[in-house]
């Protein structure tokens, strides 16, 4: 059996992104028979970074704040949730 290292899953970020913006999701069985790893991440991508503000100017992207989200969601193991998902 696989030694998760995070409260059952593989680490810190895939949990955290589970628990707080995939876990509570209902998935109807359409959803579920077409659901991949690239849709998850376009899915958290848009949650995500779709209200971001600048503290500096609206034409201003979020700059490091941005980066350590990015560097954030780079470690998610997304294929992992969707196992989760498509178990449950």
């Amino acid at each position: 059996m696989n030694e998760n290292k995070y409260n059952g899953w593989s680490n810190y970020p895939t949990w955290r992104i589970n628990l707080e913006i995939l876990g509570d999701i209902e998935w109807d069985e359409y959803e579920l028979q077409t659901l991949d790893v690239e849709m998850l991440e376009d899915y958290v991508d848009e949650i995500v970074f779709s209200n971001k503000i600048s503290l500096k100017s609206p034409e201003d992207p979020a700059g490091l704040m941005e980066d350590y989200a990015r560097a954030f969601l780079a470690n998610v193991d997304y294929r992992e949730i969707l196992e989760s998902i498509l178990e449950n």
